[in-house]
């Protein structure tokens, strides 16, 4: 199937954002996908000095991140919401590489304890990465209350979110088989 990297949003000790993550991870694998998982909190990047294009010699752990980021088919970015946007953890990692997401699509996963599920993050966080290159898919997958829909290890306790879910992949998936195809064929640049 596809190379898929999964980008928590953030960093905070009692943090759900984790919980969905790892369940994300889950169902993608059990589609056959190979799945990264992109931590902030493992990662422990310094604020964004130089983008990693820049650097003359970048760190072992950027590297390592370098190479997932470009070998992956599509992203699926987990963004908490943070006064109307996104964590401060998930801009400064995204941030480190631009050419990388080029021509690539992400689906965006949001969630808050509020009724929106994160919504107004999700939204912001397509912006960031239209300009970023990895282009965004129609639907969003918003979880609100999430601290009532996974327990604390992280267990789906509402099935709602299962078939929803499947909807959501099977359309990020056909855009990761089209956008595949035609960068076999060569992109604009």
């Amino acid at each position: 199937m596809a190379k898929i990297v999964v980008i928590v949003g953030s960093v905070r000790s009692e943090r759900n954002g984790i919980k969905v993550a790892k369940w994300v991870v889950s169902k993608l694998e059990a589609k056959g996908h190979t799945v990264s998982l992109v931590d902030p909190a493992e990662l422990d990047l310094p604020l964004l000095d130089k983008m990693y294009k820049e650097m003359e010699s970048p760190p072992e752990k950027l590297q390592k991140l370098q190479k997932i980021i470009k070998e992956a088919d599509g992203y699926v970015p987990i963004t908490p919401e943070y006064n109307h946007s996104v964590s401060s953890a998930l801009k400064n990692t995204l941030d480190y590489f631009l050419e990388e997401y080029f021509f690539k699509p992400s689906a965006i996963i949001s969630y808050s304890v509020g009724s929106f599920g994160g919504v107004t993050a999700g939204n912001h966080l397509r912006q960031i990465l239209a300009e970023m290159g990895t282009i965004a898919i129609s639907s969003q997958f918003p979880i609100s209350k999430v601290h009532e829909v996974f327990d604390d290890e992280g267990k789906l306790l509402d099935e709602n979110y299962e078939r929803r879910f499947s909807r959501f992949l099977e359309e990020f998936e056909w855009y990761v088989s089209a956008l595949a195809k035609q960068r076999e064929s060569g992109t604009p640049y």
